[in-house]
């Protein structure tokens, strides 16, 4: 078997036990490893992180919704605004964006702000984080899944790894977020993906996913997310968050270097 297959397998494997706690897929540190370690071209990228995305999703899901942590009324607004930006995100990233040099930069952007806002969420004394009473009106909350989704879509993440820092840091606990953002992103990937795949019927790049590392990373990630929601009691939400915090900004300054290379 393909080395590419047992290292995607591995990656997936470890990224999602690591972020699957807080509600993240891990698809926003695994871009990094397929571009750099297994020379994934773009904008096949994208549509192979949701891909990860698709078949990851369902161990963390099963495990949270077994511990009745997966709630209806957050999961259900997160999705509805989501949904309909994801699909703009894709066709924007194919048609739009499908340079290299960009997407560095794009994904620069993303991570530096998601980054520094995990760390300083984590390193606030707890008197001076954020309180419940910061929580988001429902339109509000549509109207950010939206602008999320699109940004999810030209990335590749599926739209809650980015929502769920900003949740918890307006007050919302974790234990409520990880599950909504996870069924965001899993819902929403879902659609992506299978939007790459009819856009590449339609486009003479490289648009569609690759197939066989983007299964291998996934099924790693349904293994890591079960365990990583099972976890999710025993772990400190801080620690968690830093690390988050530190391996998002550390991949952002990379992709920055490379840009102004």
């Amino acid at each position: 078997m393909d080395w590419t297959v047992w290292g995607g397998l591995a990656a997936g494997l470890v990224i999602a036990t690591v972020t699957a706690p807080v509600g993240v897929s891990g698809a926003v540190f695994l871009l990094p490893v397929q571009l750099s370690v297994f020379g994934v071209p773009n904008p096949a990228v994208t549509p192979t992180n949701l891909l990860y995305n698709v078949v990851a999703g369902p161990g963390a899901l099963w495990r949270y919704r077994h511990d009745g942590a997966l709630r209806g009324d957050l999961s259900r607004r997160l999705v509805l605004g989501t949904l309909p930006g994801v699909v703009l995100g894709a066709a924007v990233r194919v048609f739009a964006l499908p340079g290299p040099g960009v997407f560095r930069l794009l994904a620069a952007a993303l991570l530096l702000p998601l980054g520094l806002w995990l760390s300083l969420c984590a390193l606030a004394p707890a008197r001076h984080r954020p309180s419940s009473a910061g929580e988001l009106a429902p339109r509000t909350l549509t109207g950010l899944a939206l602008a999320v989704g699109v940004v999810g879509g030209i990335y590749g993440i599926g739209g809650g790894s980015l929502l769920g820092p900003v949740l918890v840091g307006r007050g919302l606990p974790v234990a409520r977020v990880a599950p909504a953002a996870l069924a965001a992103t899993f819902a929403t990937s879902l659609v992506g993906a299978t939007t790459y795949v009819v856009l590449s019927l339609m486009s003479s790049g490289e648009v569609a996913p690759d197939w066989w590392l983007g299964l291998a990373c996934g099924t790693g990630g349904l293994m890591g997310g079960y365990l990583g929601a099972r976890l999710q009691p025993h772990l400190p939400d801080r620690t968690l968050r830093l690390l988050l915090g530190i391996l998002a900004t550390a991949v952002g300054m990379l992709y920055a270097a490379q840009t102004l290379d």
